[in-house]
């Protein structure tokens, strides 16, 4: 069965969000996105998003902008169903670039569950049959604003707290003392260094922090000193996830052998996408590894492949998909929906069910591939 890519469109998505998102890697005030549409000659179109981070994958829009359209020119008039042959077409044509990656793999998903008549979790093998509930994560600043941040969390019924940390160990534990001080002991805290202790400084901030019944800690240090990380683990009191130093399905592999963490935090963005996220997910069910999947800076389009990838495996668990409530403006047709208390509602229909109307596409910087004829 063959579907040939016809055309092949880039866009800058760019919204503001409703205030700075502000972590121990920088300070973000817009959503700065690419939007894939593939367009097929049989008529079925793909959207597809990434949210591109330089500090984390080393891509920005504009980077993106331009390796998509390498990619756009090499895969104009191939299968648009055989996603491991774009998958890997676009792997020899540069290195890295996962983010850009991502939004070609989710556009071409989502072509391929569409022409199967089926939702996108049933097409990647999931099932619809366990409850998504996002956390909602508090800035890094001063303790008395973090408190206050995490006090409206609570009220608003989001079921769990992700803390934003890495600024300095003893300021840390100031900032979660003064955190656990305002919302009480019955909701549970995550913690979220994003890489910004020391190794010693890691295991005296978890060890000091281990009082405060803390869920989980994300990448604790930098993670080109990964080999320390089996260390921190054994030594904290507190469980580890792995993040930023891991990427794809060969530092999951890495990661495991290591026996370097407790969870994985895959994002599509780093895994290059869908593809090579079922990869890991299939290695940590395996090893009997825990798995949250995580978010950049997206809107609801790829936030929605993201909650469908998170129906793949029982082995996902947690999940952090509250960044798409920080943009000020919603472009998305359809896709997930947020309910009470943190519930994310995933759409049964066919593909990914998100799209973003000619309206909003309209009003951003675009470049269009065509199929020579």
């Amino acid at each position: 069965m063959s579907i040939t890519i016809q055309q092949i469109e880039l866009y800058k998505l760019s919204i503001p969000l409703v205030e700075p998102f502000i972590t121990s890697l920088g300070r973000d005030e817009y959503a700065e996105n690419v939007l894939i549409r593939i367009r097929t000659r049989e008529g079925i179109s793909g959207f597809g998003e990434c949210s591109p981070y330089m500090p984390i994958n080393g891509e920005s829009q504009d980077t993106c902008m331009s390796v998509g359209q390498l990619f756009a020119k090499a895969l104009t008039g191939k299968n648009a169903l055989d996603i491991e042959g774009a998958v890997n077409l676009m792997d020899r044509i540069i290195y890295a670039n996962t983010s850009i990656k991502s939004a070609f793999d989710m556009a071409l998903y989502d072509i391929a569950s569409r022409h199967a008549g089926m939702p996108l979790y049933q097409f990647i093998g999931g099932k619809n049959n366990k409850t998504i509930i996002t956390d909602y994560t508090v800035s890094i600043g001063e303790p008395e604003k973090m408190a206050a941040d995490a006090v409206k969390i609570k009220s608003l019924g989001y079921p769990a707290i992700k803390v934003k940390l890495g600024k300095g160990g003893k300021k840390d534990i100031e900032r979660m003392k003064a955190i656990r001080a305002a919302v009480g002991h019955d909701i549970p805290l995550r913690i979220d260094a994003n890489q910004g202790w020391e190794v010693e400084e890691a295991i005296e901030t978890l060890k000091a922090l281990a009082p405060l019944a803390i869920q989980h800690c994300e990448e604790p240090i930098p993670r080109w000193n990964f080999m320390q990380l089996p260390r921190v683990k054994k030594e904290s009191p507190i469980p580890i996830m792995a993040d930023e130093c891991c990427g794809d399905n060969h530092d999951a592999e890495r990661l495991i052998g290591l026996n370097a963490c407790d969870y994985i935090n895959i994002k599509l963005g780093k895994s290059g996408g869908i593809f090579k996220a079922l990869k890991i997910a299939r290695m940590a069910e395996a090893a009997g590894l825990r798995l949250q999947v995580g978010a950049m800076i997206e809107s609801r389009l790829a936030m929605t492949a993201f909650a469908h990838f998170a129906l793949s495996s029982p082995n996902i668990v947690h999940f952090d998909f509250d960044t798409a409530l920080m943009l000020r403006e919603d472009p998305v047709t359809g896709g997930i929906q947020y309910k009470e208390n943190g519930v994310v509602e995933v759409p049964e229909a066919v593909g990914l069910g998100a799209t973003i109307p000619e309206e909003w596409l309209g009003k951003w910087e675009k470049v269009v591939i065509r199929q020579h004829s």
